[in-house]
């Protein structure tokens, strides 16, 4: 892959503060993926990527899913009012970015299959961008992560804060470019023990490219 460098500079929101109902008992983020808890995988990944900033949040056994990522460089915030909706998790987090940035990473903690050459692509995609909202999809269904331009903080700080971000994307179909993804990771995410056993099957004879791109801005 050729290494272009990007221009434009991007901060994380890592959700991770759902109560993962559909897997049943189990925290699905504290799930042992490939030696690692899930939550873990999925906040490495960014820190590996090399974005400006990362806030994770969480809400839904906080001190256990905190406790996952105490020695990586993300900084950790809570959201006491997790049960009213994810974007009350969005809000929290954008809301505790410190960074300038051009743009924001709204990134859910279930994405196993993410990896960098996926972040590498929507990030060259969002330095093209003339709106302000990124929203990928593969093979016509809705993905994650979506990316927002900063103009779009002050818009949810300022009274967005129970809209979601589906509605948000549906309020504003002018703001919104569709990135085409080349693969299923940005709309596989890991919900039931199904979806467990198919990742690890998938995993297991999965090819790891070491040379996977990094952020590098100009």
């Amino acid at each position: 892959m050729t290494n272009i460098m990007t221009s434009k500079r991007l901060s994380c929101v890592l959700l991770a503060a759902g109560l993962s109902s559909r897997m049943g008992e189990q925290n699905k983020l504290l799930i042992n993926i490939e030696g690692q808890s899930l939550v873990r995988r999925t906040a490495q990944l960014l820190v590996d990527y090399g974005l400006d900033e990362i806030v994770v949040v969480v809400g839904h056994e906080a001190t256990l899913v905190a406790s996952e990522l105490i020695d990586l460089p993300v900084s950790l915030v809570e959201n006491h009012d997790y049960r009213e909706g994810q974007m009350t998790s969005v809000y929290t987090g954008i809301k505790s970015l410190t960074k300038n940035t051009d743009g924001i990473i709204i990134c859910l903690a279930d994405l196993v299959l993410l990896d960098k050459a996926d972040l590498y692509a929507m990030h060259l995609a969002f330095d093209k961008c003339t709106t302000s909202i990124l929203v990928p999809q593969y093979l016509g269904e809705r993905g994650n992560p979506i990316i927002l331009d900063h103009s779009q903080r002050q818009a949810i700080l300022n009274g967005e804060k129970n809209l979601g971000c589906r509605k948000l994307i549906q309020k504003q179909p002018q703001e919104v470019t569709v990135f085409e993804a080349q693969n299923d990771h940005v709309t596989f995410d890991l919900d039931t023990p199904e979806a467990l056993q198919n990742v690890r099957q998938r995993l297991q004879h999965k090819e790891y490219d070491t040379k996977q791109p990094r952020a590098r801005n100009a």
